[in-house]
């Protein structure tokens, strides 16, 4: 089975081509173009994302087909991110996905963005298989589920409000750091030490009551909108001070830490009480280092294992779409003529 996969959700333009199994999957070709022109208005303008997908789509696939050596005739499936993510950007991808099948005579297979995070692990790391506990963490989402099988997800918990990796952006542009702010913080938080408890920069960490049981509505939800109104009130604070510049790494290194200790417990809560000895982290917040290392550390001492994706594949990436879309169409799944894009739905099969 080969699959070529094609994502548009947000600002990047991609396209790749998955063979195999799921159970024994190859990365045959990648490729990825990253619209940089949203850096200067500190986030990501739909328009001008939009008409960036038209221009680079087809190069992005015509280069995908190059790199692993194959042509329309050699794929079996089009795979595409039909939801969720912005409207505009989701029509190119699936608009042009249905057009080369019509034209090529093969099936297309709807994707959700989601569960292509959760398959993108799985290509580098064979043992990233259900079940396991998933957390699914970028700028757009937070989300801990259950995944008993592929297929089937049991949402546990989500953000009330700022999903971590906007709550990293909107800290970075307080910090003064470029958009996105993922990787600034993280190096920044790198070179403060960790603000001990009673300390300006050591923030409550979120939702996180220690007597908290199952059931109890805050046990695996998470909320970042506070935390980063904390953030806020500690920059300025420094900088009426005057010491805004030389805080800088311990705010940014309290902040993380709140993050990742609150996201680490709700892990770990869920792994427990549905005893999964294996932890999937998908999105684009699952590159930072930090995080890995604290989850790691975390279930060590159970035995359990963490998987993570490189940042080439925790980045929103058509491999990921296409891996997804590899196991939809060996069910028998396929889109109808009617099949258009959507800003916003469940992840199929959860529940």
């Amino acid at each position: 089975m080969r699959v070529l996969g094609i994502e548009t959700s947000c600002d990047e333009t991609s396209a790749a081509i998955v063979s195999g199994t799921p159970e024994a999957m190859s990365l045959d070709a990648l490729v990825i173009l990253s619209q940089d022109v949203h850096r200067l208005f500190g986030g990501v303008v739909p328009e001008i994302a939009s008409r960036q997908h038209l221009t680079g789509i087809v190069p992005a696939v015509n280069a995908a087909l190059r790199d692993a050596g194959v042509t329309m005739g050699n794929l079996d499936a089009i795979a595409v991110t039909h939801a969720p993510g912005l409207v505009g950007a989701l029509l190119v991808g699936t608009s042009y996905a249905k057009a080369m099948a019509f034209a090529h005579g093969k099936p297309v297979v709807p994707v959700h963005h989601l569960e292509g995070h959760l398959f993108a692990t799985l290509l580098e790391h064979p043992d990233a298989k259900p079940p396991f506990t998933a957390l699914l963490v970028s700028g757009g989402h937070t989300l801990l589920l259950d995944v008993p099988e592929w297929g089937r997800y049991q949402l546990l918990g989500q953000t009330r409000d700022d999903a971590v990796g906007e709550a990293f952006d909107k800290v970075a542009k307080l910090l003064g750091l470029p958009y996105p702010g993922g990787r600034p913080v993280e190096q920044l938080a790198a070179t403060g030490e960790s603000p001990s408890h009673g300390h300006p920069h050591h923030f409550a960490r979120p939702m996180l009551r220690r007597r908290a049981v199952i059931g109890d509505e805050d046990y695996y939800d998470c909320s970042f909108s506070g935390l980063k109104t904390a953030v806020l009130h500690a920059v300025r604070h420094a900088d009426k001070s005057g010491t805004l510049e030389a805080d800088k790494p311990s705010i940014a290194r309290g902040f993380q830490d709140a993050v990742i200790e609150t996201l680490v417990e709700k892990v770990y809560r869920a792994a427990k009480a549905h005893r999964r000895g294996r932890v999937v982290l998908g999105g684009g917040v699952a590159c930072n280092g930090a995080l890995q290392l604290a989850m790691r550390e975390r279930f060590a001492g159970r035995g359990g294992q963490v998987f993570a994706p490189s940042p080439r594949l925790a980045t929103d990436n058509a491999a990921m779409i296409a891996a997804a879309g590899l196991f939809r169409v060996l069910r028998g799944e396929h889109a109808e003529p009617t099949m258009t894009a959507t800003a916003s739905l469940p992840i199929p099969g959860m529940f």
